[in-house]
């Protein structure tokens, strides 16, 4: 799968600070959609504004779109990346099996966090403007157990778990066109169909969890998601919706 898709801008940098800010400074200037991709940066980052380890090789790139829904709705374009990086690794190894989704928005290679993903929107006021989708993915190079934080799934690489080895740019070309696709799914039928493609692959659903959010930490049983991507944890008093946590795996 070579094929550039339709409609879609492609910009590839030697060196970037962010992906992330270097698409939505283009957006002023740049018509559409857009994919900017970066052979290093300088200043990368993930959730909470956590660094993100970027080495030479891993593949980092930021998807901007124009999106006209509520940023609500909007902001589920998160499961189509997911699921966007999900089909583009089957690709590359062959090997479904070894891939899972953590919600809200990592991808798993044999248990381990392969691949990250970061939305952030330009709106102000109430209104939606550009959403800038940054995904991270070890191809080449995992971080070390000492850069991530305490309970958190160990880092892995593409490379170092199954052998393959492909360039980011050949990565993006992959992942440009599983994404389209899910993208016309998604504004033909809205989220229903790219929720149950997601939950097919999501980990640890149907067992316990620890949610923690920026005030509390509650443990309960994966049990869905809901309509706006919410996680439906079922505690030992009821089922909650969170819309925003990190997740932590605990056993089953």
């Amino acid at each position: 799968m070579s094929t550039w898709p339709e409609g879609y801008g492609r910009i590839v940098l030697p060196s970037v600070e962010s992906t992330l800010d270097e698409a939505v400074r283009r957006a002023r200037d740049t018509p559409g959609a857009f994919w900017v991709l970066a052979h290093v940066q300088t200043a990368a980052r993930g959730r909470r504004g956590r660094p993100w380890s970027m080495p030479a090789g891993n593949f980092a790139a930021t998807l901007l779109l124009r999106p006209q829904e509520p940023a609500g709705v909007a902001a589920l374009r998160s499961f189509l990346m997911s699921l966007a990086l999900h089909r583009a690794l089957v690709d590359v190894t062959a090997n479904p099996d070894d891939l899972a989704l953590k919600w809200p928005n990592d991808v798993l290679l044999r248990g381990g966090k392969l691949a990250g993903i970061l939305l952030e929107s330009t709106g102000q006021g109430g209104q939606m403007g550009p959403l800038a989708i940054g995904v991270g993915v070890n191809l080449r190079h995992a971080p070390g157990a000492d850069e991530v934080e305490q309970g958190a799934l160990r880092p892995v690489s593409l490379r170092g778990e199954t052998g393959h080895d492909i360039t980011p740019e050949s990565f993006l070309d992959i992942l440009a066109t599983h994404y389209a696709a899910l993208e016309t799914q998604f504004v033909t039928y809205g989220f229903a169909p790219i929720r149950t493609a997601w939950l097919a692959h999501a980990a640890r659903l149907g067992q316990p969890i620890l949610a923690r959010t920026g005030r509390e930490e509650i443990s309960g049983t994966f049990e869905d998601i809901d309509g706006d991507g919410n996680l439906m944890l079922r505690t030992a008093r009821n089922l909650r919706a969170i819309a925003a946590a990190d997740v932590f795996f605990q056993s089953p």
